[in-house]
């Protein structure tokens, strides 16, 4: 029996390598005995988590090019003609049934060589506006998976499906593990909780809103969970080290989301595609203040999407220093708002989404 074999590229930021990841695992699951072999950028983060979740990893010498003309540029492109030779050399020796394409630097490589190969390739878009690679792609691609609507806008129609973005395991049960959430983060079960994420490296704004409002989160009566990213720990542990507060409760990184899920009554994030999926399975009220130092403001558009429909309040990033904690302090005791803003986000929930893609590889994986 012919044992199938995909080649899965993307990466960059967990954005890009978490649903990589999350398909390959759905892969085994639905087909044991798949042959996966990823593809990264050579000094990326992808080199390091791919292998930490047990799978095989090649790099390519590729890397962004800068948007303004400058002499780095010529590396650039000679590393993008090395990368395109090895990812033809990969293609051929590997020999895939279908190529998945997450996003990220060496997926474009891959995929553009795959489809000159005639070799089946699915591109997995996580955002509301796609990136240029994505959108260069898609005209040789096979199937585009989506986790937005009016995806046509950028993409041939007939080979776009709503699938949803990938997210981790055991967010559709957070109920479940509420009391062992409190205990884990010591809590006070009777008390309203803010969980607060700042991304795994931090996000700025995010973290100078809490250090601004500081004294009033002290006096507010809830209590908060603070990831505040490994960048902006030092700065943040000194304020918590001058003020002692008994309700803040500060982490470079939250191992355990799903724990901290269970037990927020309110969310604040920035609005990564990735983290929105999550937030829509676990069903949680969030506030999103997008980021404005992503490619083409792409943040900003999937915060809109969701506060159109009522399923998220969006705060701008400039207004959110003077803005983003006294609103928050205004809406979590309001159950009201906190149960609509819950009932509308979990409307775009998709739990199966990576089962789902990892079929529609199957079947390209078929098409041979």
């Amino acid at each position: 029996m012919h044992h199938k074999k995909v080649i899965i590229s993307g990466g960059g930021t967990g954005g890009h390598i978490f649903p990589a990841i999350a398909i390959a695992r759905a892969l085994i699951q639905e087909e044991p005995g798949t042959d996966i072999l990823f593809v990264g950028a050579k000094g990326k983060m992808e080199m390091e988590k791919v292998p930490a979740a047990g799978f095989q990893i090649v790099d390519l010498p590729v890397e962004g090019i800068q948007r303004r003309i400058t002499l780095s540029n010529i590396r650039v492109t000679c590393n993008l003609i090395r990368s395109l030779g090895k990812a033809r050399r990969l293609l051929h020796d590997f020999g895939p049934d279908a190529v998945v394409g997450t996003g990220g630097y060496a997926s474009g490589p891959v995929l553009y060589m795959a489809g000159r190969k005639k070799i089946p390739t699915l591109i997995q878009e996580q955002n509301s506006l796609p990136g240029v690679t994505n959108k260069i792609l898609s005209k040789r691609a096979t199937t585009i998976c989506v986790a937005f609507e009016g995806m046509e806008r950028y993409f041939p129609a007939k080979k776009i499906l709503f699938t949803g973005n990938p997210v981790r395991e055991g967010l559709e049960h957070l109920h479940d593990l509420k009391e062992k959430g409190y205990r884990h983060f010591n809590l006070d079960a009777q008390k309203k909780t803010l969980l607060v994420l700042g991304g795994s490296l931090g996000a700025r704004t995010i973290n100078e809103s809490i250090i601004r409002q500081f004294a009033q989160l002290m006096n507010s009566g809830i209590q908060v969970i603070w990831q505040c990213g490994t960048h902006y720990f030092k700065n943040a542990h000194k304020i918590m080290e001058e003020n002692h507060p008994g309700n803040i409760f500060l982490f470079d990184f939250i191992h355990r989301m799903d724990l901290a899920y269970s037990v927020a009554d309110l969310v604040i994030s920035r609005a990564g595609a990735g983290t929105i999926s999550e937030l829509s399975v676990a069903g949680k009220p969030v506030v999103l203040v997008p980021s404005p130092n992503v490619a083409e403001d792409h943040q900003s558009k999937n915060a809109r999407a969701l506060a159109d429909k009522h399923a998220a309040v969006l705060i701008p990033d400039e207004k959110a220093v003077e803005k983003l904690i006294p609103h928050c302090l205004e809406i979590i005791y309001q159950d009201g708002v906190l149960r609509a803003l819950s009932g509308q986000i979990s409307k775009m929930a998709r739990p199966h989404s990576a089962r789902d893609i990892a079929r529609e590889v199957i079947k390209l994986c078929e098409l041979e």
